[in-house]
């Protein structure tokens, strides 16, 4: 149910996230991330949570949350991503139970140490590159700090500016697989993309 692709939903003003999720999952998408923009009010994530799980649910895909465990509950969906500042995973785990998917962020070895301790079932390792997908974000870590942090006895799932030609050296780090937002997103057939992405992974 991890799936090596995961694709985030691209809120940002003029994205239609719906059209591009509906043709990645198309295109064999196996996860799908739900993220907003900051500031979004909870009833507008609540209603874009549903029609992205619901779509999920027609292709067979994994949808997971970020950040909130309550839009999580609310849609039924299959689990969470959780930032530094966000539920702690052991929390998490027992709002949503022992069969949920909970992922959790880090950019070296002792985070992802200790999302494994919590019960975390992969960690998110970024972000890996420049990305302008998302403001704040710390320096690059690049493909050796994700080797750090890949090793660990948990899945790592590299983000962060990941493109289709940089999967190769992402896997060779040590990924189990990548999550990507633009690569997807912005590209002229959404679905051709992600195509090429999962035989980048295969």
């Amino acid at each position: 149910m991890l799936g090596r692709l995961h694709v985030l939903t691209d809120a940002r003003p003029g994205r239609d996230a719906v059209a591009v999720a509906r043709a990645a999952l198309a295109a064999g998408a196996p996860l799908f991330q739900v993220r907003v923009e900051d500031g979004v009010h909870d009833r507008d994530f609540l209603d874009f949570a549903a029609e992205i799980r619901a779509l999920c649910r027609v292709y067979g895909a994994t949808c997971l949350i970020n950040d909130r465990v309550d839009i999580a509950l609310a849609v039924q969906a299959d689990g969470v991503h959780l930032g530094a500042l966000d539920l702690p995973v052991s929390v998490a785990r027992r709002l949503l139970g022992s069969s949920a998917i909970i992922g959790a962020t880090s950019r070296d070895a002792v985070g992802a140490r200790a999302a494994l301790v919590d019960g975390a079932d992969y960690v998110g390792v970024g972000p890996c590159y420049h990305t302008s997908t998302k403001d704040g974000l710390p320096e690059p870590i690049g493909p050796a700090g994700l080797e750090a942090a890949a090793h660990v006895g948990l899945p790592a799932i590299a983000i962060g500016g990941v493109t289709l030609e940089r999967v190769p050296e992402l896997l060779e780090a040590g990924a189990y697989g990548v999550a990507v937002v633009s690569a997807v997103s912005t590209a002229d057939d959404p679905g051709v993309a992600t195509k090429a992405l999962l035989r980048a992974l295969s």
